[in-house]
């Protein structure tokens, strides 16, 4: 059975079919770096890492990208805020200040590291080259030292995301990054320099800056040098970033640019969009400190199917935390079975096996079907209740050959929902005394980092996560937080 995955272009389930035969490459749209990363964020973030991981348990190899955007209006306001002095290498060290702090929390969810990670700031020779194609080709136009792209000559605009062009007036602009589906207008693809931001570049196009829009399309064909496979991203993007990417790269390149558009619905937070003046505005170490263990959060967000909608509360978080713990509490089983002698081996373990082969297939076999995470959870969870039913009757006892075929199976289904890796911290329990090991650790972290000695910090980091703690980064300096469910 190949992939299938919905397109959101097509709005229908389509078979997956890679260009490069057994390579896919990936798109993901990452955060932009003004603010710690929300855990709505971080749906979307594991949304992609479960896809990743779901095609290499398919047997493709990935390739992917995920940009950070580094210069944009929230990224500008907040230096202008948090600087006083807003020349581009105070928004270098905001900007690296704040993606420290997303590759910690990526970490901390256990979301793999993927092949690329551009910045915006890097790509502005590229974007100035994808904006003067558009000039050429007419589908741009210069206005008040800034460059628009002209929607209307783009009869395929809209397609994506469903919007009305009917009622829009040829020249009417939009200059801001982020706009609503309401107002639709030419989107701005070059801002000429604007005084009171400070924050410019010298081009071809004149003294500027990149509009937000612009940067995805630009890299996707720097990275890839052409089209790519999948293109994912919160449904909050599908307009107008997502459809203008499709704008700009299908007429400045003449060139196809994605063959699969796959948005992750929102998250909720008790059943209302997250809002810092609603008071139901959360981070991942907001999460964590209300004493919530990373392999929690990470399982209660890939639960639900991605194109559904999921909502989050503490109650439902603490009914995962249970579910979690029964996990944990069947693989130490696991572990700790006696491995018998193989003349011992009875006839039992050969019906165990048959089935540890089933559940891994039918494991994948859901993955394939668009991602359904909750059918594909089903499966693993009738693997954890038939093979604790089998020691309950037959004792803890297998063959090596069983367990090998058990455990595969287990570790197998792990390389996607990677949380069985945290089993060993089961007794975690409750916050006390941090002992004087790891106080000792993390001062020594501190002083690495602040020598920049990454290479230390990560080994430091490592031991300190190995004696059950994270450590939380925070503008009031690094603290540290006991591992629990």
């Amino acid at each position: 059975m190949n992939f299938r995955f919905y397109n959101s272009y097509t709005k229908q389930l389509e078979d997956f079919k890679p260009k490069s035969g057994n390579k896919v490459t990936i798109y993901s749209c990452g955060p932009t770096v003004y603010d710690l990363a929300h855990i709505g964020n971080f749906r979307t973030y594991i949304f992609t890492d479960i896809l990743r991981r779901s095609l290499g348990l398919g047997g493709y190899t990935v390739e992917q990208a995920m940009n950070i955007t580094d210069v944009d209006d929230k990224t500008i306001q907040k230096t202008q805020v948090e600087t006083p002095d807003p020349e581009i290498g105070d928004l270098r060290r905001l900007t690296d200040h704040y993606i420290d702090y997303f590759f910690q929390d990526m970490e901390i969810l256990g979301i793999d590291k993927v092949e690329h990670f551009p910045r915006a700031t890097d790509y502005i020779d590229s974007m100035v080259d994808l904006t003067q194609r558009l000039l050429k080709s007419n589908y741009a136009y210069k206005q008040d030292n800034s460059v628009y792209f002209s929607i209307t000559k783009f009869p395929d605009y809209g397609k994506l995301s469903g919007v009305d062009l009917s009622s829009v007036k040829s020249g009417t602009r939009y200059n801001a990054d982020e706009y609503t589906k309401e107002d639709i207008r030419d989107f701005v693809l070059w801002k000429g320099e604007k005084e009171h931001e400070k924050i410019a570049w010298s081009t071809e196009l004149g003294i500027g800056r990149p509009g937000w829009h612009l940067e995805c399309s630009a890299m996707i064909h720097e990275i890839f040098k052409g089209p790519i496979d999948i293109h994912t991203g919160g449904i909050d993007l599908l307009f107008p970033h997502h459809e203008n990417e499709i704008a700009q790269s299908l007429n400045a390149y003449d060139e196809s640019f994605v063959h699969q558009w796959m948005h992750c619905e929102h998250l909720l937070v008790d059943g209302r969009k997250m809002s810092k003046s609603k008071g139901n505005f959360f981070t991942l170490r907001d999460v964590v400190e209300k004493g919530f263990h990373p392999a929690t959060i990470r399982y209660f967000l890939f639960s639900s199917h991605y194109r559904q909608k999921l909502n989050f509360t503490l109650e439902a978080l603490t009914q995962t935390r249970q579910t979690v713990r029964r996990i944990w509490n069947f693989y130490n089983r696991l572990l700790k079975i006696t491995i018998a002698d193989e003349q011992d081996k009875i006839n039992s373990e050969k019906e165990l096996v048959k089935n540890s082969a089933k559940w891994a297939e039918d494991f994948i076999k859901e993955l394939k079907d668009d991602l359904n995470t909750p059918r594909a959870l089903a499966v693993f969870h009738e693997s954890v209740r038939v093979t604790n039913a089998y020691f309950d009757t037959h004792g803890e006892t297998l063959s090596e050959e069983t367990f090998n075929a058990v455990n595969g199976t287990f570790l197998k289904m792990d390389t996607v929902l990677n949380i069985l890796s945290y089993s060993g911290e089961i007794e975690a329990s409750g916050q006390g005394e941090t002992p004087d090991e790891v106080n000792s650790l993390l001062e020594k972290r501190v002083e690495a980092r602040k020598s920049k000695d990454y290479a230390l910090s990560d080994q430091l980091r490592d031991q300190i996560d190995a004696l059950g703690y994270i450590i939380l980064d925070t503008p009031e300096g690094a603290r540290l937080q006991k591992k629990e469910l």
